[in-house]
């Protein structure tokens, strides 16, 4: 097994309102593996963006809290002083791909030069040198060179698109975070993104990690998945598992929810709406919309412990589920 390239563990993201506290990112863990693909699933609001921003310290001014421990291979980068981490992680180990493309870039600058903007700020290269590393970028993600010369403008979304993942990769660094690269691309379009992405997981060994709420997206780049929901993790396990068999009720019923070309069963919604993040639920979040729900959900929060209890091999297991059916001891509450 690949050793692992980002251990996170109980991170959080807390925003600060007129209302109080929105935790939107509360108690998260997880691991990526070196050259492995994690999609990280979930509704629109659930804190997929946030822990993006979490992990890449892109702060708000509203911030209410921010902690949690974060190791990069043997780098405890959850130490470092900011500017450390600014001169030492931020795009040449741990790289952000966000949402809206064209708002990432500087309408006013040419395309080669923001892609080659990281490694003149943070490696001190020559303008001519980080211009032919730019060139190579673009010839991987697919961006003809004279787009080197046009302005974001005058490029269509997919090659704009194209363009912030070529300024991301610019620095080589180990691991990508997208923020729903497709999102706002037509089908075909999506479709060569993707491409790009497996080309490059392949080729250069760039471990991804892919926030979205597109679940026939993600399927095609996945190793990983771990589902989010009302800012905590509930399951996260192998993509043959979670697509084929997921363990949390809320994977199974989204999974449910996908149009499926040759099945005869139709989609079904969930019903109900996720919990404020402002005042969330005492129990499980998910219990208010829980077909399966008990006493035992609604009085207490349940723990993101691995499938199947604290049997042999459990400790390693990557298979983890927040549910209350699939902690060690039900007690006999259910029903």
């Amino acid at each position: 097994m690949a050793d692992t390239l980002l251990k996170v563990e109980d991170l959080a993201l807390h925003y600060r309102t007129r209302g109080g506290a929105v935790r939107a990112v509360d108690g998260v863990s997880f691991d990526v593996k070196r050259g492995e693909a994690l999609v990280i699933l979930g509704e629109s609001g659930c804190g997929k963006s946030s822990l993006a921003r979490a992990l890449m310290r892109l702060l708000p001014r509203n911030l209410a809290h921010h902690g949690g421990r974060v190791r990069m291979g043997d780098t405890p980068i959850s130490e470092l002083s900011d500017e450390r981490f600014r001169r030492e992680v931020q795009w040449s180990r741990m790289a952000l791909v966000m949402q809206a493309s064209m708002n990432a870039l500087n309408p006013v600058v040419k395309v080669g030069e923001q892609v080659a903007e990281p490694l003149r700020e943070l490696k001190r290269w020559p303008r001519r040198r980080a211009l032919e590393r730019a060139a190579e970028v673009f010839q991987r993600v697919g961006l003809p060179l004279d787009f080197m010369a046009r302005y974001p403008f005058e490029l269509s979304g997919g090659m704009r698109q194209r363009a912030v993942l070529a300024m991301a990769l610019v620095a080589e660094p180990e691991l990508v975070i997208l923020d729903e690269p497709t999102s706002a691309l037509d089908v075909l379009t999506q479709a060569a993104i993707m491409n790009v992405l497996k080309e490059l997981k392949r080729d250069l060994g760039t471990s991804f990690i892919l926030i979205t709420h597109d679940v026939a997206t993600s399927s095609e780049l996945a190793d990983r998945v771990a589902l989010m929901y009302a800012g905590e993790l509930v399951e996260a396990c192998s993509a043959a598992r979670f697509f084929g068999e997921p363990a949390h009720p809320y994977s199974r019923l989204l999974m449910k929810s996908v149009p499926r070309l040759h099945e005869r069963e139709r989609p079904r919604a969930i019903l109900g709406q996720p919990p404020s993040l402002l005042d969330p639920p005492t129990g499980c979040r998910f219990a208010a919309r829980c077909p399966e729900r008990f006493a035992r959900c609604e009085a207490s929060p349940p723990a993101f412990v691995p499938e199947g209890g604290t049997g042999e091999g459990a400790a390693e297991s990557r298979h983890r589920v927040r549910c209350w059916l699939h902690a060690p001891s039900r007690g006999g509450e259910h029903g």
